[in-house]
Order: C-alpha cells, then sequence, then structure tokens
C-alpha cells in the first residue's frame, strides 16, 4: 500500500517573520492530530531554518523548490545539492512547469538535478504536466510520458523508485480550473504505466502526486483516486488551517 505524500509549495511567498505567524498557527492545529500521511513544506530558501526550528517536534518534513545539478562552482544565485543536504533539507522540487517556463528549465536540466539530488539523499518531487493547448489537441499522454522518459534518462530501478512524480497539467495551476479526479487518475495511471515500462515493478511503489489548484474541498475525492498517492499543493499551503484540512483530508 503505497503512502500519500502531500507536499505544499510556497513559491516566491513569506517572509521569515510571516513564516513564524503560519507556524504558530499550523503546528498548533497539527498537535492534535496524528495523520498517517506524509507531509512536506517546500519553502524559499530563507525561510528553511525557521521553517524547521518550528517543525523539529512534529512529523513535518522540509523541502525547496529547486537546486542546481553541481556540487559547487561559478553559479552564482544557485544553490547545491550539497548545501541542502549540510543543512537537513529532505525534499526538493525538480522541473516544475513554472520553472521551465520563465528559467528556461528543460527536460535535460531535468534530468541532471534529477540525479544530482539522489546522489545527495534528497527526495526528488519531479514535476511533469501538458498545456491546455497540449490537451485540446489530444496529445496529453504522449507528452507527458515523453517527459518521464527523458527525465528518469540513465537512473537505475533503485533510484527511479525514490522518486515521488508530481503530475501538474499547466492549465489548471493557479487558475482555480481542476482536472477532474477521472481525467488527473488517467494521466497518473498513464504515468505509472510508463515507470512500469521503463523500471518493472517499481511502478507499483513510486509516489505520483497531483497538483493543480488542490484545495480542502477536493484534497479528499482526488486523493481516494486508486493512482493518485497525494498532492502537490500550491497557494492553499499559504493557509495553515487550508493546509491543515488538505493534510488531513482523510480524518
Amino acid at each position: 500500500m503505497r503512502k500519500k505524500v502531500i507536499a505544499g509549495n510556497w513559491k516566491m511567498n513569506k517572509t521569515p517573520v510571516e513564516v513564524i505567524t503560519f507556524m504558530r498557527s499550523f503546528v498548533e492545529l497539527m498537535k492534535n492530530k496524528k495523520t498517517e500521511n506524509e507531509i512536506v513544506l517546500c519553502v524559499p530558501y530563507i525561510d528553511v531554518i525557521i521553517t524547521q526550528q518550528f517543525l523539529e517536534e512534529t512529523n513535518v518534513k522540509v523541502g525547496v523548490q529547486n537546486v542546481h545539478f553541481a556540487e559547487s562552482g561559478a553559479y552564482t544565485g544557485e544553490i547545491s545539492p550539497r548545501m541542502l543536504d549540510g543543512i537537513g533539507v529532505e525534499y526538493v522540487i525538480i522541473g516544475h512547469s513554472e520553472r521551465r517556463q520563465y528559467f528556461n528549465e528543460t527536460d535535460e536540466s531535468v534530468n541532471k538535478k534529477l540525479k544530482a539530488a539522489l546522489a545527495h539523499n534528497l527526495k526528488p518531487i519531479v514535476c511533469v504536466g501538458e498545456s491546455l493547448d497540449q490537451r485540446t489537441a489530444g496529445v496529453t499522454k504522449e507528452f507527458v510520458t515523453s517527459q518521464v522518459r527523458k527525465a528518469f534518462e540513465g537512473l537505475s530501478a533503485e533510484d527511479a523508485e525514490k522518486t515521488i512524480i508530481a503530475y501538474e497539467p499547466i492549465w489548471a495551476i493557479g487558475t482555480g480550473k481542476t482536472a477532474s479526479k477521472e481525467d488527473a487518475n488517467e494521466v497518473c495511471k498513464w504515468i505509472r504505466g510508463e515507470i512500469n515500462t521503463l523500471f518493472g515493478n517499481v511502478s507499483e511503489n513510486i509516489i505520483i502526486q497531483y497538483g493543480g489548484s488542490v484545495k480542502a474541498a477536493n484534497a479528499a475525492e482526488l486523493f481516494n483516486m486508486p493512482d493518485i498517492d497525494g498532492g502537490l499543493v500550491g497557494g492553499a499551503s499559504l493557509d495553515p488551517e487550508e493546509f491543515f484540512k488538505i493534510v488531513n483530508f482523510d480524518a
């Protein structure tokens, strides 16, 4: 039985002072609930330490939203996987559609970052997903499975099993539109099939999330689908009460 992994992606939001306000409320809420779901908050780099301090007595993990593929070097403004491992970060988002759209992230750079993250014991959340034009054109399956194939190129089955895939249809991110639970599950099932083609029975164990306007009102119906193993949550993760309800969708 695969566990549910629910990760909040704060994107470029919350100063350290704002983190304190969020955490005081969220940690208090979590004191009275012991969910079996894996909970992760992927925060801006400057918020990592203070987030860790608040969460050290909870089972909530801390992640970040990007990583460079090199261990060190002349890459001004970048953060290496070795640095993240050194401060106890556990998760990292790789290849989010906003990174691909605004910062020229490619399938090739996603593959390099995935390998680097795994080499430093980070748990990668690799994002894939189609645009509205691609969905309308009927090429969702081909496009998403191609992204998966290129991201996982050169990985062993053992490393593939350590990786989380987040299916995030670009047309549903921050728009208020959500794929139906059937449509979301169908794509996650296709992804699982592609992992089976590449790595065999690993496909039964790999975590595949859905992301795209996930909120408390639709979390249960999405996460209870057979091939959806939790979610990557954007805007709703910025509100402590809303995120609490999402991570406890099955309570």
